[in-house]
């Protein structure tokens, strides 16, 4: 299978190339190397798949010309779009960027693969789209209207693009609503590895609210599971469908197993809740095993103590 994975450098992006190089696909990355964390660390991840065979375009998801180029080049039978401005706080200081990158850039996309007869289109979406007011454990078919950042506001949109191109044009697709992944690479600005690397320099984390707050923390590998399932199997519409770990954990209880993993005791900053912030994430994955056959196998403790490896290892000049 030709595959074209935007955002292919970045974390979920370059683990997602690695799998299918791994499995025998023609593999294509677009990626515009977006500063938003170092050019260098996700260059890193690349190098060895470069060597596998891995065809790398470097272009903006918002540049028409080249992505269409890109298309052309790869002849993608399937795109797994995962390129988009990232994190929740950022987008409340720079709110039409995010909705310029995010969803102008899903549009620009969308024409592309319709224009290349790409067959597939699976697209990135997140758990933040179901705002506050969603009944826990989330499922699929509740409304989206209350979201609480335009990071979550553009992940919204994106999927009501995606449904408009597969009314339009019968393009097969799919959207996946990723519950806070995690793992080796993961992005530093997210909390388990903000916190595991300032715990190594003994410095204070910062800990907003009271530590109440939960979420659903999803193993990298769990996330590839799905996304991989997803480029196969029969779709006979647009389809939206959760990846989460099933079952959350408090703040508080995150940074305990921190703590046990790296064997560091944690020094918090405490600060007020930060506004943009869910309360409480939660995925319902019934709808996810009955297509995708997904079901989450690693728990958190066991993926914590795998990242927490990594990040002595590896992991420790990352950033």
């Amino acid at each position: 299978m030709r595959v074209l994975v935007t955002g292919g450098a970045g974390f979920i992006g370059s683990h997602l190339c690695a799998r299918l190089l791994a499995r025998g696909d023609e593999v294509s990355a677009l990626d515009n190397f977006d500063p938003f964390y170092p050019e260098r660390i996700k260059r890193r991840a690349l190098e060895p798949l470069l060597a596998r065979g891995l065809r790398l375009f470097q272009a903006d998801i918002r540049d028409a010309e080249p992505v269409e180029r890109a298309f052309r080049d790869a002849r993608p039978e399937c795109i797994v779009h995962l390129a988009a401005l990232a994190g929740v706080r950022p987008s409340l200081e720079r709110p039409a960027q995010y909705m310029d990158v995010n969803v102008r850039g899903t549009a620009v996309l969308l024409e592309a693969a319709r224009k290349a007869s790409v067959r597939r289109f699976v697209f990135g979406s997140s758990s933040s789209v179901y705002g506050a007011n969603a009944v826990p454990p989330f499922q699929e078919t509740a409304r989206i209207d209350s979201p609480l950042s335009p990071y979550a506001a553009s992940k919204a949109a994106g999927e009501q693009l995606v449904s408009t191109w597969r009314n339009l044009y019968e393009l097969e697709a799919i959207s996946l609503r990723f519950f806070t992944v995690y793992g080796p690479r993961q992005r530093p600005d997210l909390a388990i590895h903000k916190f595991a690397r300032r715990m190594l320099a003994g410095q204070k984390l910062p800990f907003f609210g009271d530590g109440s707050t939960r979420r659903d923390y999803t193993y990298i590998d769990d996330i590839l599971a799905g996304v991989l399932a997803s480029l196969s199997v029969p779709l006979s519409r647009h389809e939206i469908v959760n990846l989460g770990g099933a079952q959350t954990t408090t703040l508080r209880d995150l940074i305990a197993l921190l703590e046990e993993a790296l064997g560091v005791r944690a020094e918090l900053d405490l600060q007020p809740a930060q506004m943009g912030d869910m309360p409480l994430t939660s995925a319902d994955v019934t709808r996810a095993g009955k297509l995708l056959g997904y079901a989450p196998r690693t728990p958190l403790r066991d993926g914590i103590r795998l990242f927490a490896e990594w990040i002595r290892g590896e992991g420790g000049d990352w950033v």
